[in-house]
């Protein structure tokens, strides 16, 4: 039933019962970090990146990590408690979420998988994925991070 309803509709609903704000707007594509941000008029660092990390027992959680940073692999693993975690394919990313990549968010996911969050992006309203081409969502970080139940963590570094 999910694959009917546009990723954005689904993304506003699981925000409204969380009790979370969301302002999606639609944006063209942007060929870089930098070039998005400055469509939208923020810094690449506000722009927040989700990204779906395979467990090796074919479980996953979301990892959010801002514009200009990367996944620390071995801070996450630590975080975790696990020895090994991937990135899936897309296919595997879109069957874990029900997202295609560049769209991906932990708002709507068909699973609610488990949300790690750079602890750079406390205290922030960033941009994310909306769960289509074509949007993006602004939200304050704070109420994105207590509406999930997200694990603030130091769990990147600089690209």
């Amino acid at each position: 039933m999910s694959e009917t309803i546009p990723g954005s509709e689904r993304v506003r609903a699981d925000a409204a019962a969380r009790g979370l704000d969301v302002e999606i707007i639609e944006r063209p594509a942007a060929r870089s970090l930098e070039e998005a941000a400055e469509l939208l008029g923020i810094t690449p660092a506000d722009i927040v990146k989700s990204l779906v990390v395979k467990r090796s027992d074919d479980t996953y959680l979301f990892a959010l990590v801002p514009g200009g940073r990367k996944i620390s692999w071995p801070k996450l693993r630590a975080l975790v408690g696990v020895n090994k975690l991937q990135l899936p394919d897309a296919s595997l990313a879109l069957a874990a979420t029900g997202y295609e990549r560049g769209t991906i968010t932990p708002l709507g996911s068909t699973t609610a998988w488990p949300v790690y969050i750079d602890e750079s992006v406390v205290g922030r309203r960033v941009s994310m994925g909306a769960g289509e081409h074509g949007r993006s969502l602004f939200v304050d970080a704070d109420r994105l991070i207590e509406a999930l139940d997200a694990v603030v963590a130091d769990l990147s570094d600089p690209e």
